[in-house]
């Protein structure tokens, strides 16, 4: 399960931080720059990285059991800029992993 976990973190952060780029620079540089070419290659990027988020998150969601609604809140957050980096963190709080602990040597 933190296999899993992680790859979930991993895509939370990065189709945020392609979210983020796409809102804040390519929308901006598309209407007010009359430049295509951010939209061009950021949207299509961050589309197919959503689809491989939805994949992280139904393997977690499996994995954890997690009831459809909180499936579907968990997938909405990938398409609302900020909200995915939020939603990060309480998926984390929601799994809660117990950290391995090694035993210490009494050398």
């Amino acid at each position: 399960m933190k296999g899993a976990l992680t790859r979930f973190r991993i895509m939370a952060w990065v189709v945020g931080v392609m979210l983020l780029l796409l809102t804040l620079v390519a929308m901006p540089m598309k209407y007010f720059g009359h430049n295509d070419l951010g939209v061009a290659l950021i949207a299509p990027a961050h589309g197919w990285l959503f689809v491989v988020y939805l994949g992280a998150l139904a393997d977690l969601a499996r994995r954890v059991s997690w009831p459809v609604t909180r499936i579907l809140l968990v997938a909405i957050a990938g398409t609302v800029p900020f909200l995915s980096f939020v939603m990060e963190r309480q998926v984390r709080q929601w799994v809660q992993i117990p950290e391995e602990t090694s035993p210490v040597s009494a050398g």
